[in-house]
């Protein structure tokens, strides 16, 4: 509350009682509460921008020169940067009053003078009337004593000077008059935050928070970490550099960014103040600066909203749109900042390390805030890199048990994990990421999500390279949306573009094991042995590469019969892939073993893979339908239903499982029983599916096409030959979705089968030789090829 003060001859006329509010157009001030209304509505006005409106209210009608108000809002003993400050206390004054300097209604520049407020009072309000005891006379400065500021408010202003002049800080500041607004199109950059406090629990944390916050607007198109690390790379630099100011600037410009964003935080005793900074990244001119005080730390979250809520308004999102999508930090992460540190340098270091070495930050995060759930997701994530399914899911699904403790952005992203990772219930997952690009329309995530781990499995081929290529468009310096564009394109058979994805991906300086694993496999389709003995040179002594090359050339042995090199490689894949430390993975390579054991009439041998990759697996579902695949083709159905009912009840809602590989194993457990009718209608409900890839076929490289496979078995057994010729066809003809899994082998001579059960012999031949071809250097004694000799031999 200002005091009374009393007119002087040579003075501004002045009040003799304190005033309790003024009212002017829309407009109400409430002086005792600090509060600025507009039609009963409380416009957000910070301290200094009111007080500066107190003055000129005081002196309704008259110029205000600046050194009054200088020695109004800063006692003469206080140190500040006063042009700095007063235009930003002006700037935001006018701004609360919807006011343009150009053409004032409420307050009007007198240039080389002042200040002064032109709006019409309301005379009804409680104003005091002034007495001037003579005609005014050039106005005097506020004597120093002046309760403009208070004695108690002293430390807040100092703060501020910290930020207006402080060698860490900024100065903040706006054009209303002429706002520097981002449109739907720019990006924006956010580099690392200024810590002058020496409180190492604002490194990184204020980033961290303030890219949660910038993420939740639907207009703001802020540039992913995950791009930013894959331009550093580009750059030459650590992926964990710490991004100056200038370092950022310099990835806007490669990206062809709008603006930099820079933060400070600096202190004075147990206050702080934070700013934030937008630049111009190509012309380096501010566009927008933006500050908040906090009284201690536990309030420097709070801080951090306002400031992102303010800055997202003035660049050009609605206010509407600012309210709708701005959860508080505390509700969107966590209260705590050291939980949020530890989550910050979690992600900073799974940039720098990868999944593994970020999963003890983000536990601790955890252990610090229980109800933290993105700090759960993001663990989950870590899990599922790392090889760790399990973990994995449970860490996702608490993460979904606490999404109410997330902002609407991150519910999208919870949610579309959960359903794909936890329950596989791929048909709402396609409709969550369909709602996530409606209400995110620019974030590259969900067309991700669809491309790969939705559309991909359900079989919609088309749909997922579509999908792929719009999130590329999006991280152009993202290496995996390279792998998902260029994987999509060999399933649908454009093997040339695939290749020439990844050129794009290597002219680009990414480099990911994916490409290698890809090479391999397009050369491998192209009958290309140079072309796989190369990216076999390249993943050598390249850890997260050599084990899954290693992996896909032991499926290519298999494919061709070799049945023993087969098993030696795998051997040696499931040993580079190191079964202490990632037991998951290992125990995907290994499995693929009785698969081809089962395939080729090996059926003890396929017994014992089947079980000794179950021994070292971790309730893995990918490995134990495979194994139970296996067995299935061994003739142990009991052991192999046994195993299919308990994923049946373990993954009830998994699309994957329920309308592909169940079926595939219920069905041929009927085929064994001599009862393929049974196994046709089994194998309706995987009609919609069965050129899904699912996601074994990805990782463990087996799976795809099987329940076409096992139709094709029935309609044998049924002798309809024709009708199972049609199927076997279609494996033959899908290489390009199968590449190297054996089922793509053994199709061939089931197919020779089918063309003598339909009485065309010369067709039947003709794919017995096809396959001996491919067989050529197998191994002498697999059941399977002595079969085919025998069958063919009766032929001629």
């Amino acid at each position: 509350m200002l005091h009374s003060r009393q007119s002087s001859p040579r003075g501004l006329a002045v009040q003799t009682t304190s005033p309790t509010s003024y009212r002017f157009g829309p407009f109400e001030v409430i002086v005792a509460s600090g509060e600025l209304l507009k039609n009963g509505k409380r416009v957000r006005l910070q301290e200094l921008p009111f007080k500066l409106l107190l003055i000129l209210l005081e002196n309704s009608g008259e110029v205000v020169p600046r050194t009054v108000i200088q020695q109004g809002l800063w006692e003469g003993n206080t140190f500040v940067d006063f042009d700095s400050g007063l235009r930003v206390a002006l700037g935001k004054l006018r701004e609360a009053l919807g006011d343009d300097a150009d053409r004032p209604r409420y307050v009007e520049t007198i240039p080389k003078r002042g200040y002064r407020f032109i709006g019409e009072l309301d005379k009804t309000a409680d104003i005091p009337v002034s007495h001037p005891s003579e005609p005014l006379a050039p106005p005097q400065p506020f004597p120093a004593s002046s309760p403009a500021v208070t004695r108690s408010d002293k430390w807040l202003l100092v703060a501020l000077v910290l930020v207006l002049v402080g060698g860490g800080a900024v100065a903040f500041r706006f054009n209303s008059r002429h706002p520097n607004r981002l449109t739907e199109r720019d990006t924006v950059v956010l580099a690392d935050f200024t810590n002058s406090t020496g409180d190492p629990v604002f490194d990184e944390t204020l980033r961290r928070g303030m890219v949660v916050q910038l993420e939740q607007s639907p207009f703001l198109n802020l540039t992913s970490d995950d791009s930013i690390r894959a331009i550093l790379r580009q750059m030459g630099k650590a992926p964990d550099a710490h991004l100056t100011p200038e370092l950022a600037r310099e990835i806007c410009e490669r990206t062809a960014g709008a603006a930099v964003l820079d933060g400070s935080i600096s202190s004075l005793g147990n206050q702080y103040v934070i700013g934030l900074r937008a630049t111009n990244c190509q012309s380096g001119a501010i566009l927008d600066e933006e500050q908040a005080q906090a009284a201690e730390k536990e309030d420097v979250l709070r801080a951090l909203d306002r400031i992102a809520n303010d800055f997202r308004g003035r660049v050009g999102e609605s206010l509407p749109s600012v309210q709708k999508y701005g959860t508080p930090l505390e509700l969107a992460t966590t209260p705590s900042l050291d939980a949020l540190k530890a989550y910050s340098a979690g992600w900073r270091l799974f940039f720098s390390s990868g999944h593994a070495a970020a999963i003890p930050l983000m536990r601790h995060a955890i252990e610090i805030d229980p109800q933290f759930a993105m700090a759960y997701a993001s663990l989950g994530r870590m899990y599922s890199g790392a090889e760790q399914p399990l973990l994995a899911r449970q860490n996702i699904a608490k993460a979904y048990q606490l999404r109410e403790r997330a902002s609407d952005l991150e519910k999208f992203f919870i949610t579309a994990n959960y359903q794909i990772q936890v329950t596989g219930d791929l048909e709402k997952a396609e409709e969550t990421c369909l709602a996530w690009t409606q209400a995110y329309p620019r974030d590259f995530h969900p067309h991700s999500f669809l491309g790969s781990m939705i559309y991909l499995v359900m079989g919609k081929h088309p749909q997922a390279l579509e999908q792929s290529q719009i999130a590329l468009s999006m991280v152009p310096d993202l290496g995996i949306e390279y792998a998902l564009v260029a994987m999509n394109n060999q399933y649908v058979g454009r093997l040339t573009d695939a290749e020439q994805t990844l050129e794009r991906a290597a002219q680009h300086k990414l480099d990911l094991p994916d490409f290698i694993v890809l090479r391999y496999d397009l050369a491998f389709l192209k009958n290309d042995t140079s072309g796989m003995q190369h990216a076999g040179d390249l993943a050598r002594g390249r850890p997260g590469a050599e084990d899954w090359v290693t992996n896909h050339e032991a499926s290519v042995l298999a494919y061709s019969g070799r049945l023993q090199e087969a098993r030696i490689a795998s051997r040696h894949a499931v040993d580079l892939a190191e079964p202490k430390l990632a037991p998951e993975r290992a125990a995907l390579f290994e499995v693929p073993v009785a698969l081809w054991e089962g395939f080729f009439g090996e059926s003890g041998a396929a017994k014992r893979s089947a079980a000794a990759a179950m021994s070292h697996s971790q309730n893995n579902p990918s490995v134990t339908f495979a194994a139970a695949f296996a067995l299935a083709l061994a003739g142990d159905t009991a052991q192999a239903q046994r195993l299919a009912n308990k994923l049946e009840r373990e993954l009830p809602e998994d699309s994957s499982f329920k309308f592909n590989h169940l079926p595939a194993i219920h069905a041929l457990v009927a085929v064994q029983h001599r009862n393929p009718e049974k196994a046709i209608d089994l194998l309706r409900i995987a009609v919609p599916y069965e050129f899904g890839v699912p996601r074994t076929a990805t990782h463990g490289n087996f799976g795809a096409l099987y329940p076409i496979y096992v139709r094709g078995l029935a309609y044998l057994a049924l002798h309809r030959g024709s009708d199972a010729a049609a199927e076997f066809q279609k494996i033959l003809d899908h290489r390009n979705i199968v590449v190297s899994d054996p089922v793509g082998a053994v199709a061939q001579p089931q197919l020779a089968r089918a063309y003598a059960a339909s009485g065309n012999r010369l067709k039947s031949a003709a794919a017995y030789r096809d396959f001996l071809r491919l067989w050529s250097h197998a191994d002498p004694t697999l059941p399977l090829l002595i079969q085919v000799r025998s069958e063919l031999a009766k032929l001629q």
